[in-house]
């Protein structure tokens, strides 16, 4: 018998791009408390996007906290626009949970090496070296998309600057870089796709418990039992239930463990 959802804690998607939502912002918004999610960390890509959550952060305090940054899976800002990016990010220092999303452009380089082009990766490495930088400087976390061999760059680049306050969200990675990013202290987070993703299941069987978090990564849409539905925070709750068969957590004691971790990682 599964047990009832009311005596488990709460639910935070960690990692959520709640402005890619269109008009379904508001009813999802709503739909918050019926499914227990108690919050939620909106994600930014752009400078327009940081300021569309910014709103949207505004209309729901201590429930949406907005990350702002720049996604590594598009061409490299100009760096008049990122000057114009950090200076936004500055003003707003005091509504911002994290600096996020940033990373490395791990898919993109795959897409031009399919079609026989190369990506300069300088720009995006120099780029995400500024955003750690801002990051530490302000004493705010960091929300990072650099998987597999990306994501030895940027540990790389956290420990030159001596900065462990990182969340790489839906990671996946060598088995040595796993074990770096554990010892050194970093947050990772996982997706509905734990459900039925044999390399999620392994990652999560070996990653320390204090340094682990769910999210949806939404609007992304998902596969098996997910297949054709929108994706909601209240996914989560499937993600911390797949992580318990995986290690066989009780489930009352996982959800406080999810709830707890994410509180602290993000101070909120």
């Amino acid at each position: 018998m599964q047990q009832s959802e009311e005596d488990l804690a709460p639910v935070i998607d960690s990692h959520i791009h709640l402005d890619q939502y269109e008009d379904e912002k508001q009813p999802l918004r709503l739909s918050f408390a019926q499914h227990q999610v108690e919050a939620v960390i909106a994600v930014s890509t752009h400078l327009v996007s940081c300021q569309r959550t910014e709103k949207l952060a505004a209309s729901s305090p201590s429930v949406i906290y907005p990350a702002y940054g720049y996604h590594p899976e598009q061409p490299v800002p100009s760096e008049s626009e990122l000057t114009a990016l950090f200076e936004w990010m500055e003003e707003h220092l005091n509504h911002m949970i994290a600096v996020g999303e940033v990373g490395l452009p791990y898919y993109t380089r795959l897409e031009a090496e399919a079609d026989g082009k190369s990506l300069k990766m300088q720009p995006y490495i120099h780029m995400l070296d500024k955003f750690i930088g801002f990051a530490k400087k302000h004493d705010k976390p960091i929300i990072l998309h650099a998987v597999y061999e990306d994501a030895d760059i940027a540990v790389e680049l956290l420990e030159s600057h001596r900065y462990a306050k990182a969340h790489f969200h839906w990671f996946k990675g060598a088995e040595h870089t796993v074990m770096r990013m554990a010892k050194n202290g970093y947050f990772i987070s996982f997706t509905p796709d734990i459900v039925y993703e044999k390399e999620i299941q392994d990652l999560a069987s070996i990653y320390p418990h204090d340094q682990i978090m769910a999210e949806t990564d939404g609007p992304w849409p998902f596969e098996g039992p997910f297949a054709a539905q929108k994706t909601h925070p209240r996914m989560v709750k499937d993600v911390i239930r797949a992580w318990c068969d995986v290690t066989g957590i009780k489930l009352e004691a996982a959800f406080e463990l999810f709830y707890n971790n994410t509180k602290r990682f993000y101070g909120i």
